[in-house]
């Protein structure tokens, strides 16, 4: 069980039964990315 846990935190994607999922911390950095990217847009929009 622990040598699972360990393969499966080590891993960023995991494909299974045809689907893709993200770990945690893959999630949260590119969701944290994506609110950045946003957040300049935002400003340059009200700049312009």
């Amino acid at each position: 069980m622990n040598k699972q846990i360990k393969n499966i935190k080590s891993k960023k994607t995991i494909l299974k039964n045809g689907k893709l999922f993200f770990t945690k911390e893959t999630e949260r950095k590119f969701f944290f990315f994506m609110t950045i990217i946003m957040l300049v847009m935002g400003i340059v929009v009200k700049l312009v």
